[in-house]
């Protein structure tokens, strides 16, 4: 069987499905702050860059040309570090790192189309510009200072700043550039968030379990009183507890299995009435038989009798079904088929067992003793002998075969009913009174199992009683 990743009992996927939506829901949260702190970053920094770029650009623009080219060289000079020292990126700001890590996100913005339609907005139609990433940081440019805000993550990410030169071009054909730096990533995001992500995600889980868990909980209880009803005499009331529809529902059950049981013991008082009623006529019938002169009606009528008797025994055994007072213990199988076969062999019967049980079936001794009787009784009636087959794992399977001439495939349900015989064995001596396997099936299902006749390809009927195993 193909093994599933996905959980098969009810508290499993009510959790895994929870926990599912709670990471989908903290990943949709933290895209969304993200995407609302570049924003917020990207707006601020575009806003000082173009304010500082167009003030600067209109300042140069009423300049002739060499005195613009001159003031463009002293602008684009190095400041601040000592001789031979590289100027940091943030533009001449000298700021301690950070002392908490951040997590850098994917970009979520177009810089560079930002700031370009800022530029345009601020300086007019009549410049030229133009935003690209820096092709060599070693060039000329006049750098632009990183707002503080931004300085600090920069300073704490000095290996992810991204330079990008702005290129501004006068109308005269002059142009001047720019250089700006920013986190290649976006805005960086706090790892301090994601641990505060973290735990509450964890809190989620662990409120999800406590309510998945009272909500299977109930559940579970139900089925296992359901299973216990056929198997237990008396089984305990279940407890009223969890949600209202929880409650309900095991309110309504408790209410079922007491009018089961108001039924059970209204039948068991009638049938013990009928039994003595039943009873009494036929003796009384059976004492007149043997005070007659003739022989051959005496044993016509006796038979008769035998007949009857055997109708009320059985039927009375069908109608007491379940509350048969019997309790449930282990059972060793294979010790009562081998008393079964030792049975039928002092009565003539051939009866062959193969398997064997890997432990003892918790069950009714007396039920599944009269049940398998049924079954090998009907296989040696009709077909000669028994073959018995037996198979363990996480169900009890038994199967009865024998040779004889099978059952019509319209008749293999049919036969369970009581009463019921088929034509070719409505006789005294091998018919019976019809009650045989509804006795048998209903004692298969008493104990949550089945029972299933089927014709053999080799011809003859196989009977096979699944008996699961108590998990």
């Amino acid at each position: 069987m193909r093994a599933s990743l996905w959980p098969q009992s009810l508290f499993g996927r009510l959790l895994a499905a929870s926990v599912i939506a709670v990471l989908l829901a903290q990943a949709a949260a933290l895209f969304l702050i993200a995407q609302e702190r570049e924003r917020f970053v990207l707006q601020g920094s575009v806003r000082e860059w173009t304010r500082r770029i167009s003030e600067t650009t209109l300042m140069l623009q009423p300049l002739d040309r060499p005195a613009r080219a001159a003031a463009i060289a002293e602008l684009s000079a190095p400041r601040g570090p000592p001789h031979g020292a590289h100027p940091p990126p943030w533009g001449g700001h000298e700021l301690r790192a950070a002392p908490h890590g951040y997590v850098r996100l994917p970009t979520l913005s177009d810089f560079e189309e930002t700031l370009k339609q800022q530029l345009r907005a601020a300086l007019g139609s009549s410049y030229r510009i133009e935003v690209v990433p820096t092709p060599d940081p070693a060039a000329p440019a006049i750098v632009v200072p990183v707002p503080f805000y931004e300085a600090h993550e920069l300073a704490a990410h000095q290996r992810a700043a991204q330079r990008y030169d702005v290129t501004v071009g006068f109308a005269d054909g002059d142009a001047v550039t720019y250089r700006v730096t920013r986190l290649a990533g976006g805005a960086p995001l706090p790892r301090h968030l994601f641990i505060n992500l973290t735990l509450l995600v964890l809190v989620l889980v662990v409120a999800l379990y406590v309510a998945a868990r009272n909500i299977t909980r109930p559940l579970s209880d139900l089925a296992r009183a359901a299973d216990r009803i056929g198997r237990d005499a008396r089984p305990q009331q279940l407890a009223e507890r969890g949600a209202r529809e929880l409650r309900d529902a095991a309110r309504a059950f408790n209410t079922m299995q007491d009018r089961l049981h108001r039924y059970l013991d209204s039948r068991a008082r009638v049938l013990a009435a009928m039994s003595h009623d039943l009873k009494t006529p036929l003796t009384r019938l059976r004492l007149q038989v043997e005070t007659l002169d003739n022989p051959p009606m005496q044993a016509r009528i006796g038979r008769e009798l035998d007949e009857m008797e055997s109708m009320v025994r059985e039927a009375l055994a069908l109608f007491r079904g379940l509350d048969d007072g019997e309790a449930a213990q282990a059972v060793d199988v294979d010790a009562l088929l081998a008393q079964l076969r030792g049975e039928f062999a002092d009565m003539g019967g051939e009866v062959t067992i193969a398997g064997s049980t890997s432990q003892p079936f918790f069950g009714k001794p007396q039920a599944l003793k009269r049940c398998l009787t049924n079954l090998i009784a009907n296989a040696i009636t009709f077909g000669s002998r028994a073959e018995v087959w037996v198979e363990d794992g996480a169900e009890l399977l038994i199967r009865v075969r024998d040779h004889g001439p099978g059952i019509p495939a319209e008749e293999l349900e049919r036969v369970f009913e009581p009463f019921y015989r088929l034509e070719s064995s409505r006789n005294r001596d091998s018919g019976g009174t019809g009650l045989g396997l509804s006795i048998a099936r209903d004692i298969a299902q008493a104990h949550g199992g089945s029972l299933l006749l089927s014709n053999l390809p080799a011809g003859g009927l196989e009977a096979v009683l699944r008996l699961p195993r108590r998990r």
